[in-house]
């Protein structure tokens, strides 16, 4: 079902000089019941490294050879930077070679070592055709230029090349079959057209960008988030097999969307226009848009990934879509690298847009803008974002108003970009309406005042009833904070100067941050104690007397916070609190005292963990009921700690907190259901 490769370079080492795989990991599998490596075992006459597949690490090097350092031959251990790899790269002496075989076996998986037969049959595929054209040498998100990638057809293997080219020389046969049949023209080019799409998923699955996921056992696509970053493993999926990213796979997918679209109930018409000056915005429409993000992603540039293998297939279809060689990208509302003062051009640009927007939507109905931008810039002066700032200008200098914000769900959780990262989940929805034309001017202490009187109430319903993850509190928040803000004509200084929606932002996020203070101050005092030592010294230790000075602060023993409640270390002059990982509530048992807060998030947050031992939201419910009535508070706290690690870029951290609270509902169902099923019981 696949073939696993590994990208190489000449070792640096003259005396060794080898073809060195680049590898991330050497694991195949993960499962517990069906556990691969692949070994490579180096033949020095033959100055060549082989790969043997085993099912026991024996032999098998704890890591890869690769990482953000560098690279190590697996021969003779020299070391090498990535500077060198990108130099050879670009020389064009990086090459590929196969590390294992996976196949399907009657209860899984089966790994198997690469043989002569299958490495010759790879190399002497002959593609009798290739999308033209070179990448950019500068645009968001590409990162493989570097390292000699600057043609399109060089992100695929010669097979995958041979494969995609005879499914889309296919699609013409396919044409002419059809009409031959007696249907209309008109149902061919449709045919056609949800064909060609199925070679693009084709594409995305097929490349030398994809990788193997030793967890699921499978082949990834290409653009798991939207980019195109360097990769070391690569996986070629088979696309006659019956498995993972075959072809008739990707013929379904579209075959289903096809089948659930609602055609039935209404018909529609699409334009592709500038969107700055398009006549398709009159007699008052609805509008509903998720705009450009800034400088997140290169919309166009990565679109070209797919154009170059639609355009041969839709060219006389949809001659003015496909007249180009690649998509055009001279107006594209995006702050990227090739444009000369990119954030000007972008604000210039979504300005137009919007005042267009305003001068054309219906008066009956808000405009929807969905938003899922997430970025921190710290100055002297507090946090803000560029991405959000730029665009809530232009939409404040359009005549637009903020009435209402709609956190949705909108990105799955195991997307690649969301595991184990910090990435945004949800899309923030701003409901906009156009300002009245007559509306106030406020000064920068009408708006702070209204600000402090209406955001705090807002964060309480997002937290306490919306139960919004706090990776999406910040943005989420930015709504009704913008609500006030752009209420006014103007907001002045005392100067007469305007201030800025960048100052606003600001002011916006300081709030958010006394929000999290006074629900900090609202905790036991172990848990206070616990939160602004965790402020001070992480989970690293800290001195003795720093500590006794705290607690007497907040009333409170060191001795009990370690004996009783079981919440940090101290010896030595020491002190160290636990981390999520060290509290396995087994342990509970040699504690006596009522449980904080803080014992209940880390035990809650251990539950959510991964591993066979954590018992997810099952295992956190049964620490709730333990607690009784401090178990509202932990989410509290949860959203706090939170807050820390997020903006320290403690990613791994600041995940397990947020899977708390994004599992909340479901472990305060979960203690609900339990506390009603044993009521028969205790009767």
């Amino acid at each position: 079902i696949a073939w696993l490769w590994a990208r190489t370079v000449p070792c640096q080492n003259p005396a060794c000089g080898i073809a060195m795989p680049l590898m991330a990991t050497f694991q195949l599998s993960k499962k517990p019941k069906n556990r691969h490596w692949t070994r490579p075992v180096v033949d020095r006459k033959a100055g060549r490294v082989q790969f043997v597949v085993q099912d026991n690490p024996e032999g098998v090097p704890e890591s890869g050879t690769v990482n953000r350092n560098g690279a190590t031959c697996v021969s003779c251990n020299t070391t090498a930077p990535l500077a060198y790899v990108r130099e050879q790269a670009k020389a064009g002496k990086m090459g590929d070679q196969m590390t294992a075989i996976v196949a399907e076996g009657n209860r899984g998986r089966l790994f198997l070592s690469p043989t002569n037969e299958h490495i010759e049959a790879a190399f002497s595929a002959e593609p009798n055709w290739r999308p033209s054209g070179r990448l950019p040498d500068r645009a968001l998100g590409f990162r493989v230029q570097a390292y000699g990638f600057v043609e399109w057809h060089q992100l695929f293997f010669e097979r995958q090349l041979t494969g995609i080219t005879t499914f889309s020389d296919l699609i013409s046969e396919i044409r002419a079959l059809v009409l031959s049949g007696g249907v209309d023209e008109i149902y061919a080019q449709v045919l056609c057209v949800y064909l060609a799409l199925a070679i693009g998923r084709n594409a995305d699955a097929c490349s030398k960008f994809t990788i193997w996921q030793n967890v699921g056992d499978k082949v990834s696509h290409v653009f798991g988030r939207q980019a195109l970053s360097m990769i070391w493993d690569s996986a070629e999926a088979n696309p006659f097999s019956y498995s993972t990213q075959n072809w008739m796979a990707q013929i379904e997918w579209v075959a289903k969307v096809v089948e659930r679209l609602p055609a039935h109930v209404n018909s529609g018409i699409v334009h592709q226009a500038d969107a700055t000056t398009t006549i398709h915005a009159a007699r008052g429409p609805v509008i509903v848009t998720d705009p450009p993000y800034y400088d997140n992603i290169g919309y166009a540039d990565l679109s070209d990934y797919f154009y170059v293998w639609l355009r041969p297939l839709l060219r006389d279809i949809y001659p003015d879509l496909f007249a180009g060689i690649l998509t055009p990208k001279s107006e594209e509302a995006v702050a990227a690298p090739r444009f000369e003062n990119p954030r000007e051009r972008f604000e210039d640009l979504m300005g137009k847009t919007l005042r267009l927007i305003r001068e054309q939507c219906s008066p009956e109905f808000p405009s929807s803008i969905f938003y899922a931008y997430k970025q921190r810039e710290e100055d002297r002066d507090g946090v803000t974002s560029t991405g959000w700032d730029t665009m809530l200008s232009a939409l404040v200098d359009a005549g637009f108003q903020v009435v209402g914000t709609w956190p949705m769900r909108t990105e799955l959780a195991n997307r690649p970009r969301g595991v184990a990262s910090n990435a945004l989940a949800s899309s923030v929805v701003l409901v906009c309406r156009p300002r009245r034309k007559n509306a106030d001017v406020a000064t920068r202490r009408q708006f702070l005042d209204a600000l402090g009187a209406e955001l705090p109430e807002a964060l309480k319903q997002m937290t306490e009833k919306g139960h919004i993850a706090p990776v999406d509190l910040s943005q989420a928040a930015i709504g009704p904070g913008m609500e006030v803000y752009s209420r006014y004509a103007r907001v002045e200084t005392i100067s007469g100067e305007r201030v800025p929606v960048r100052d606003a932002l600001r002011e916006i996020n300081r709030v958010i941050a006394e929000y999290h203070q006074r629900e900090q101050g609202e905790l036991d005092v172990e848990s206070q104690f616990c939160v602004e030592w965790l402020r001070e010294h992480g989970y690293v230790e800290g001195e003795f007397g720093r500590a006794e000075t705290l607690s007497q602060a907040k009333n409170v023993s060191i001795e009990a916070l370690r004996d009783e409640h079981g919440l940090l270390e101290a010896s030595a002059g020491k002190l160290r609190l636990l981390r999520v990982d060290e509290y396995n509530p087994k342990e509970r048992g040699r504690l006596h005292s009522g449980m904080t807060v803080w014992e209940g998030c880390m035990r809650m947050a251990w539950h959510m963990l991964p591993g066979d031992d954590h018992e997810g939201v099952a295992g956190a419910a049964d620490v709730g009921r333990e607690m009784g009535g401090g178990v509202e508070s932990v989410e509290r706290l949860a959203r706090i700690l939170y807050d820390y690690f997020d903006a320290r870029g403690d990613s791994a951290n600041a995940v397990t907190f947020n899977t708390l609270v994004t599992s909340w509902g479901a472990i305060g169902n979960k203690m609900s259901q339990a506390v009603q099923g044993e009521m028969p019981v205790g009767r």
